[in-house]
């Protein structure tokens, strides 16, 4: 059958959850893995699971480090090639945000074969490959299985030297921080779900979401570059108190300065607010200090889930400016310093 002749099919309808909005909430994750059983870790291992970084890092030789990845969700939007498109953005995000080059993918593809027709599943596919030639890596290969729920994404490696890995933990008091993508859509998938997102607001969406964060790979050359990470379905606040935890710091967020995609504030105020973004700040609340004067609104674009977010650093001063260019030069126009790395414990304190 010809794709044109499935337009009254809705992915998103397919699923419970869209993008990475789907993500198990920080607090329930950290109960699911309080228990986990410990192993011995290889020296070679310089990256693992313990700040919930962006990926694993493996060390190979002198010159040369392994960086293993995944991600996988449901459909955020309705069109299967920009599904695909967006979720292998998404996964390519965390070698960028380790500092490193990707150098091949897997698929991963689970789908309701009774319910999709073989050439939706293949255009969601073929934005997935769409991509991977925009990153100039292949899929080399991968695996499928019959779901209830329609799932795209894929398993990344990608390479680093082992000193220009970029953690999550290494900020440093006084670093400024930088945000490369505006905020905003897991509203605008909220908005998107219930018919309420216009065409403008649709293709700012996904072109926020299929960006690739390639500024990484040169943002690891920079000494002065000391953390990195992605934002995503953790919100700008869970993935920023990941960040402050690992390096045993706090941060200062100045709400005016933080980046925020098209008509987003309106959208929220309409009520078109994702369940996960209740479920972030439930988790992680009780480590952000918001003044008296912040409105719901605000505290909710700050957990909005991000589907392939912006990368957050972590620079010093001199640093800045570098990394504003480097961002403006591969396209990203909305980068922008939004706060700074604090002494003290890991909270988060916002000004508005």
């Amino acid at each position: 059958m010809n794709v044109l002749q499935h337009d009254n099919i809705k992915l998103t309808s397919f699923s419970h959850g869209g993008g990475c909005g789907c993500k198990i909430a920080p607090g329930v994750l950290a109960e699911i893995l309080k228990n986990s059983a410990g192993f011995p870790v290889p020296q070679a291992l310089l990256v693992g699971i313990e700040t919930s970084d962006d990926a694993a890092v493996y060390q190979l030789n002198d010159e040369q480090a392994l960086i293993a990845t995944t991600d996988f969700f449901m459909p955020i939007v309705d069109d299967p090639y920009d599904f695909g498109r967006i979720a292998a953005t998404n996964a390519i995000s965390d070698v960028y945000a380790m500092g490193g080059t990707p150098i091949m993918a897997l698929a991963l593809v689970g789908m309701p074969i009774d319910k999709l027709p073989v050439d939706i599943i293949g255009r969601i596919i073929q934005g997935g490959e769409s991509i991977c030639a925009e990153a100039r890596i292949p899929i080399a290969g991968g695996h499928t299985i019959d779901s209830m729920e329609p799932i795209y994404g894929l398993v990344v490696m990608g390479l680093v030297h082992p000193s220009k890995v970029k953690r999550n933990a290494y900020a440093r008091a006084g670093d400024k921080l930088i945000l490369g993508k505006p905020l905003g859509v897991g509203i605008m998938s909220a908005a998107l779900k219930k018919g309420a997102l216009d065409a403008a607001g649709y293709a700012a969406m996904v072109e926020n979401t299929t960006r690739l964060n390639t500024p990484g790979i040169a943002l690891s050359d920079m000494p002065g570059v000391h953390a990195m990470t992605d934002v995503t379905g953790f919100g700008l606040l869970g993935h920023l108190l990941e960040m402050a935890r690992g390096a045993g710091l706090g941060a200062r967020i100045d709400m005016a300065h933080v980046p925020i995609l098209p008509n987003v504030r309106q959208l929220a105020k309409s009520g078109f607010v994702t369940g996960a973004s209740g479920r972030n700040w439930a988790s992680y609340g009780h480590a952000v200090d918001l003044p008296a004067s912040s409105t719901p609104i605000q505290q909710a674009l700050l957990s909005d889930p991000q589907t392939s977010g912006g990368l957050l650093v972590a620079c010093d001063d001199a640093s800045v400016e570098a990394v504003l260019e480097q961002f403006a030069r591969e396209g990203f126009v909305h980068a922008a310093v939004i706060g700074e790395m604090t002494a003290g414990p890991a909270r988060i304190k916002v000004s508005v």
